[in-house]
């Protein structure tokens, strides 16, 4: 039985995992635990040797029943017999703030530095730390390696990380730009450099990372310059239901006039704005179907959606100067051709052209590869690029683990 590594991606009330063969690195099963602690729980769970993708409706309290849960469907498979049996198992932690720059293998102290680092992703940090937690008392054996998302964006200057507020803030709380969407960000433009046949430490590039969450990042000679998301996900393109940027002073005046509280205007801005907040609706694919059937309220939704996208890829042109590619990815970057279309019209000028034939055919070509939709005599490479981040943190752990046992 070949060595394998797990990834695990714990959420507040589910737990998404994709186990990797360390030969050639290759999917052999994966699955999300949904629904966590209510009736309606489920496991969708694909890897046995049909590879059909099986749902089981099953009572799961909490995450360690979970982590139970997807432990037996694997061994039922034969894919494993016990998770102590795991080269390594990599864990997906949404902020690492400015303490963790890169992967780290996980030990108490490293735990607890990700434990005070909660106020900074208060909905997301518990939840990876819970999901670290089971695993380290059922596997403690295996070595197991913590991923950030803020990660990547760790080069940015100064200039571009510091809000113009207090000094005192950033020294005493950390309030500064972190990004988020790095694993994402890391695994697509390493593909687009090679792609383009260059080295990473010399390639610049601009990437959308577009689909619930949604952000874009300028990166030059292999280094992040800047990105759209700030302390939290919430700043920066209009996404599902976050507002992305708006004028602070709105949540004065709501608070002021409307008599909101700090957690009412939290919930508003975060689940009940973007695109559900213009027309009612998050997914892209039902905005697209309305605005084609003359819903002038979903047709606002995406001109603004595509509208911000496309002021902050002028923005990052002034600061990359002529990179070799825009990059999209994510849900709606990979799927959406109106969406990719609308964003890159009428920038020919800046040297973006987009042939619209590449781009309407896309579902054509083949899936999983590197796809460039503009023209011959763009200036700019457009590429098309499906993200893998569980596939990227997979990587980095085996990397982390590696180095380590080189040391050792």
């Amino acid at each position: 039985m070949s060595k394998k590594v797990l990834v695990l991606n714990s959420g507040s009330s589910s737990l998404k995992f994709k186990l990797f063969s360390l030969d050639h690195l290759h999917v052999v099963a994966k699955g999300v635990v949904e629904e966590i602690g209510s009736p309606s729980a489920n496991i969708k769970f694909q890897g046995c040797h049909d590879h059909a993708l099986q749902r089981h409706d099953i009572e799961i309290e909490d995450h360690l029943q979970a982590l139970k849960a997807m432990s037996d469907l694997l061994t039922k498979c034969g894919l494993i017999t016990n998770l102590s049996q795991l080269h390594g198992i990599g864990h997906r932690v949404v902020h690492g703030g400015e303490s963790f720059t890169s992967p780290v293998s996980i030990d108490q102290e490293v735990l607890k530095k990700i434990e005070e680092l909660i106020p900074l992703a208060p909905l997301h940090n518990p939840a990876n730390i819970l999901g670290i937690k089971i695993a380290l008392d059922h596997a403690p054996d295996v070595p197991q390696v913590a991923v950030f998302d803020t990660a990547f964006h760790h080069t940015m200057p100064a200039h571009a990380h510091l809000y113009a507020l207090p000094r005192h803030l950033y020294e005493e709380l950390g309030i500064r730009r972190y990004g988020f969407h790095g694993t994402s960000y890391s695994y697509v433009t390493r593909k687009a450099a090679k792609y383009i046949r260059k080295p990473y430490s010399e390639f610049s590039c601009i990437c959308l990372h577009l689909g619930n969450g949604a952000s874009i990042v300028a990166v030059k000679n292999g280094k992040c310059l800047d990105t759209s998301m700030g302390l939290t996900p919430l700043e920066g393109l209009v996404m599902g239901t976050r507002c992305g940027d708006i004028d602070p002073a709105i949540i004065l005046f709501m608070a002021r006039n409307l008599g909101m509280s700090i957690d009412d205007i939290d919930h508003l801005l975060n689940r009940q704005s973007g695109l559900r907040g213009i027309c009612g609706d998050r997914d892209m694919r039902t905005i697209e179907k309305r605005a084609a059937r003359g819903d002038t309220d979903a047709q606002l939704a995406l001109d603004i959606f595509c509208y911000r996208a496309r002021k902050y890829i002028g923005a990052y042109l002034s600061i990359t100067g002529q990179p070799d590619c825009i990059i999209f990815t994510g849900g709606i970057g990979e799927n959406s051709s109106l969406v990719r279309q609308n964003i890159c019209q009428d920038l020919k000028w800046l040297g973006l052209e987009l042939d619209p034939l590449i781009n309407d055919s896309l579902d054509k070509m083949e899936k999983g590869r590197p796809a460039e939709i503009s023209t011959k005599s763009s200036k700019i490479k457009i590429l098309v690029i499906p993200t893998d981040e569980e596939l990227e943190i997979a990587r980095q752990t085996i990397k982390v683990i590696g180095n380590e046992k080189g040391q050792g």
